[in-house]
């Protein structure tokens, strides 16, 4: 009798309120479901506090899911191999950590494995349609189309965007990871990522000559060491599979970079590559007027600037270093006739004067403050480790 007493107690104090609520994890799949394909099943994987326990985000939400907050979708690409993308789990941890919001994984493992890319790519739009029902779902229960924040990589650039046309360019933002090159490159604005899919929209280009986009489709493009060939990724394809996959993937860890706060990676607007190498981008801006916009999570804080161009559309270029955190020290030449190059290992720039070097700050309601700016002193050379 006290034995049944004290069973029927525990199970009465382990109510449906306080029991361990169930994780789910990424579905993975191996070269075999590659081979013999997958059919399209997208599940939602909801992280609130705890980043390392999913909860499956389904009609009724669950309890945990606040739908007044931010609410950031992460979409993977192309899944040759089946595996769970090896940025995954550190972007919801990083996305959580720098700001109380709703991460939600867009699991759509079965429909992006298959060794054959064309069938995946095929998917997006569907994928796209069910994420307009779940954001419908979400604006029922409170939640404001501003306040969602779509990051796609790769593929997942492009469903980003095909949301975001099903919502006429209201959704808050979008992040574009290195876009999809093949079978989008030349497309029509309607059949890709577009800066007009949503309020802002931020691109890192990072393997433009093989998996990613070439062209601008942002409101603001970055183009890391000019798009290509980043530096620590192999040159030649017998380094195996990380040949194809490292400068494609490059895109996230400067992006994951960014939520780490180690250092800013700033970047320069500019014309081309070659311009920026030439020097005649370093000022941001005659007259102090612009600042520099900042790479990753942060460069909305750019918005503002880049809405005043017609069309708003801007490249921004910079060098990375081939470790993380891939700051890499920025040389500008103070005006010593006798300077000629620099010594921190960075294209030698064109000399400068000294009121061509903003000083400005810019703090945006609830996000750090840009960097600022001092122009120089008595010094020939001054380095900045953004």
């Amino acid at each position: 009798m006290l034995r049944f007493f004290i069973i029927t107690c525990l199970v009465w104090s382990v109510s449906p309120d306080t029991a361990p609520r169930e994780c789910h994890t990424f579905t993975k799949l191996s070269i075999h479901s590659a081979i013999t394909g997958t059919s399209l099943k997208v599940r939602l994987l909801l992280y609130t506090d705890n980043f390392t326990c999913a909860e499956i985000l389904e009609s009724p939400f669950p309890g945990s899911f606040n739908a007044t907050k931010k609410t950031a979708f992460i979409i993977h690409g192309y899944r040759p191999t089946g595996s769970q993308p090896v940025w995954l789990s550190e972007l919801v941890e990083g996305l959580i950590r720098v700001e109380d919001i709703n991460v939600i994984v867009v699991d759509w493992n079965r429909g992006a494995t298959n060794v054959v890319y064309s069938v995946a790519s095929a998917h997006t739009w569907r994928v796209a349609e069910i994420l307009k029902e779940t954001i419908d779902q979400m604006l029922v229960s409170g939640a404001s189309l501003d306040n969602i924040y779509m990051i796609g990589v790769s593929l997942g650039a492009h469903i980003a965007g095909f949301v975001g046309q099903m919502y006429d360019g209201k959704l808050g933002r979008i992040t574009g990871l290195d876009p999809a090159g093949p079978l989008f490159s030349g497309k029509p604005r309607n059949e890709r990522l577009d800066h007009t899919d949503a309020q802002f929209v931020d691109v890192i280009h990072s393997d433009t000559d093989l998996l990613g986009f070439k062209e601008s489709l942002g409101n603001i493009d970055f183009y890391p060491n000019g798009g290509l060939d980043q530096p620590g990724c192999p040159q030649t394809i017998f380094s195996g599979f990380e040949y194809f996959k490292c400068d494609h993937q490059r895109s996230v860890f400067l992006y994951l970079s960014s939520l780490k706060k180690d250092c800013d990676i700033i970047a320069y607007p500019c014309e081309s590559y070659r311009d920026y190498l030439n020097g005649k981008c370093i000022s941001c801006g005659d007259d102090q007027l612009m600042p520099c916009p900042v790479l990753g999570y942060y460069a909305d804080q750019w918005k503002n600037y880049s809405m005043l161009k017609d069309p708003p559309v801007t490249k921004a270029f910079f060098d990375t270093t081939s470790e993380k955190p891939f700051c890499r020290p920025r040389c500008h030449m103070a005006p010593d006739p006798e300077s000629q190059g620099s010594d921190c290992g960075v294209p030698r720039l064109p000399m400068i004067s000294a009121h061509k070097l903003p000083a400005w700050k810019t703090a945006m309601p609830s996000t750090p403050p840009l960097p600022t700016f001092h122009p120089p002193v008595a010094s020939q050379i001054l380095c900045y480790n953004y």
